[in-house]
């Protein structure tokens, strides 16, 4: 079964197995396991060793969102968070929940965040210490160009926090370059191919040691979990997810074999293949190719009196691929992961099966045979 959803994503054989054991969390050896596992994400990151660290929480990306959020924006502070989608939405209420005030900022379904948007909201308020950021916004397909709007609000004086839960390890980011940025979020089971159950926050230390106490969650205090690494022969905090860790340590080597920018490569093939595979069966991408992200691709429902979401996800499902069975946007559209484990050649075939899937459901179409023009680069 193929998962063609943007995470949990299909594995490799290797990671999978490296879950089919038991594993003693305090072991010494499973210490080891876990200091590697985080400087891994930590390299991934760019991040400068003493300056940066990566720390590991259970749970999924809205657990290690909500840390980041607690830990550096105080009680009552306020942070600017561009309404980018369904993610964005969700960072705004974890925010708002846990006591900060998370002020929108407007961005079209399908349009970028406007660097000069940003810039001028955060010169217009300065009870605005922060800006937090979705990177890859899985609800639309939209990449938003985290780097250059992390710059501006360097330049202006303001603190960054961002959800990179379905870009890390694909997208571009180096922190060695954005020293605005305090926290930036990810789990184990995205475009690192990992198994789900771990997420991290790679974050700035300077910041970890200047923001203790503000969380208000002992589980989830990212400046505590800090402290609790320089123990000597520190090992997690809590009880972790250890297999998924065991399993996230084989993923990092396949990922240091492969390369960022191989598996991006791959990522964008899948997407292209995906792209126009649909439109040849007649159907419609949410977004044009220029901004067409890498990582999932949003399709219209069809127009069809037969149409029925469940209905298609199952026959697909029949057929060996499982996709989301839930609308992210209005107008309604499902969405189709492009990342994982498998390349250009298995998209193809998980095209065919759309079009096989369709039919089940008693819609046909035309082929249109039209390719669509992606721009170069799409993202590097």
């Amino acid at each position: 079964m193929l998962l063609l959803i943007p995470g949990p994503v299909t594995t490799d054989a290797r990671v999978k197995a490296a879950m089919a054991q038991d594993y003693a969390p305090w072991d010494n050896d499973f210490r080891e396991t876990y200091r590697q596992v985080c400087d891994s994400v930590l390299r991934v990151a760019q991040g400068v060793a003493g300056e940066h660290t990566a720390l590991a929480l259970p749970g999924c990306g809205h657990f290690a969102v909500e840390a980041a959020i607690r830990t550096f924006v105080p009680p009552g502070g306020r942070l600017l968070a561009p309404s980018t989608g369904a993610y964005a939405a969700r960072l705004q209420k974890l925010a708002g929940d846990a006591g900060r005030v998370a002020v929108p900022l407007f961005v079209g379904a399908t349009e970028r965040v406007d660097p000069q948007a940003v810039a001028a909201a955060l010169e217009q308020d300065p009870t605005l210490t922060h800006l937090a950021l979705v990177y890859s916004e899985t609800g639309s397909g939209i990449c938003h160009d985290v780097p250059e709007l992390a710059r501006i609000a360097h330049a202006l004086g303001r603190r960054v926090i961002v959800d990179a839960v379905s870009a890390f390890g694909a997208l571009p980011l180096d922190l060695s370059t954005l020293p605005a940025v305090d926290a930036v979020v990810l789990t184990a089971n995205k475009c690192l191919e990992g198994l789900p159950g771990a997420a991290f926050v790679v974050a700035r230390v300077d910041s970890l040691e200047a923001n203790r106490g503000n969380a208000g969650s002992w589980s989830l205090d990212l400046s505590d979990i800090y402290q609790h690494t320089l123990v000597p022969n520190a090992g997690p905090r809590f009880t972790p997810p250890a297999p998924t860790l065991a399993a996230l340590a084989v993923a990092l080597d396949l990922f240091w074999q492969e390369g960022r920018q191989a598996r991006l490569a791959r990522y964008t093939a899948n997407m292209r293949t995906l792209y126009d595979g649909v439109s040849e069966l007649g159907l419609t991408p949410y977004l044009p190719p220029a901004l067409q992200g890498p990582i999932v691709v949003n399709v219209h429902a069809p127009d069809a009196p037969t149409w029925n979401l469940q209905l298609f996800v199952d026959a697909l499902k029949r057929r060996g691929y499982v996709l989301s069975n839930f609308y992210n946007t209005e107008p309604p559209t499902f969405r189709v992961g492009c990342i994982g484990a498998f390349g250009a050649e298995q998209m193809q075939l998980a095209v065919d099966a759309m079009g096989g899937a369709l039919r089940d459901i008693g819609i046909t179409r035309e082929r249109t045979g039209a390719p669509r023009f992606f721009p170069q680069p799409l993202i590097a």
